[in-house]
């Protein structure tokens, strides 16, 4: 009996740190990655079936921009499965809902005056990353508290909401108010995923038009193979006249070829990089962290 215990206690010692020496593997390669950035670079990445977990500055609170977008869509979607809204439900648009600001749906309907549907709305917010959509989606939300208070509803504490993307066209300092901590993104990635936040029937429809996400192709999607599915959201911020770009920014569920699920949460704030330089430090990151885990 002795000999037994005394070998089951060895096998323990012996591999705890091989688990140890493994995550500390990963979080050196992103260390690496991010350290010569001017910038402040946040990550979280977490593989959904085995648990595993790697933070670097995950508990920085980090400008958010169009991830915003995926918070607003939970919160949208939570009001159609509450039966408030309806995915096929119309929302007039006007010609002053057409911001002049990035919008695919202003380039179809530049003078406005045109009955949109939710479902198509949502699309254009996560697929194309649309601001005017994004604004729409808030006006009929009544604003982002709601967003804000759907977020505090669902458990999470490190994801502020506060201003609209017209609200940060209009003053520099208003994009800095709404931010997130990587790791309360990769908890609601993970909430979300795994169906704790929505009705299937809306899960699959998120996920489905973030797998269709047209911006950011050199950020989490740069370096992965070709057909790896992805399902994400991208952040991109104004460049000031000194160079600082305050959010270049991808998060999203990664699936493995193994069968396993990488919610990867990168962030690169602050920075005077170029933005070819910007995305291929989110591209390393998450290619390192798909070849770690697609063991």
């Amino acid at each position: 009996m002795k000999k037994v215990c005394l070998s089951i206690l060895l096998f323990i010692v012996f591999l705890i740190p091989i688990s140890v020496e493994a995550q500390v593997s990963l979080h050196d390669q992103i260390e690496q990655i991010a350290k010569p950035a001017k910038a402040i670079v946040g990550v979280s990445v977490l593989n959904l079936e085995t648990g595993d977990t790697v933070n670097y500055n995950g508990k920085a609170r980090l400008v958010l921009h169009s991830v915003m977008k995926f918070p607003i869509a939970l919160t949208v979607l939570h009001l159609v499965d509450s039966g408030v809204l309806k995915l096929d439900q119309m929302i007039h648009v006007t010609k002053k809902d057409m911001q002049k600001t990035y919008s695919p749906l202003r380039d179809k309907y530049p003078k406005g005056n045109v009955d949109v549907s939710v479902s198509d709305l949502l699309s254009y917010m996560v697929s194309q990353s649309d601001n005017d959509a994004c604004d729409i989606l808030l006006r009929v939300l009544n604003g982002p508290q709601t967003v804000q208070s759907f977020m505090l509803k669902s458990g999470i504490r490190g994801i502020a909401i506060r201003a609209s993307e017209a609200d940060m066209a209009s003053a520099w300092e208003l994009q800095y108010t709404n931010w997130c901590k990587p790791t309360e993104m990769t908890l609601l990635l993970q909430k979300f995923y795994q169906g704790k936040i929505l009705s299937k029937t809306s899960t699959d429809f998120l996920y489905k038009i973030m797998t269709e996400t047209t911006t950011g192709p050199k950020r989490i999607k740069g370096l992965l193979p070709d057909g790896t599915v992805v399902a994400h959201k991208t952040g991109t911020s104004p460049t000031n006249a000194e160079g600082l770009s305050p959010a270049t920014n991808d998060v999203g569920i990664i699936t493995l070829p193994n069968g396993n699920h990488l919610i990867v949460s990168i962030f690169v704030c602050n920075s005077t990089d170029d933005e070819a330089t910007r995305d291929s430090i989110i591209a390393k990151i998450a290619k390192a962290s798909y070849d770690f885990y697609n063991k």
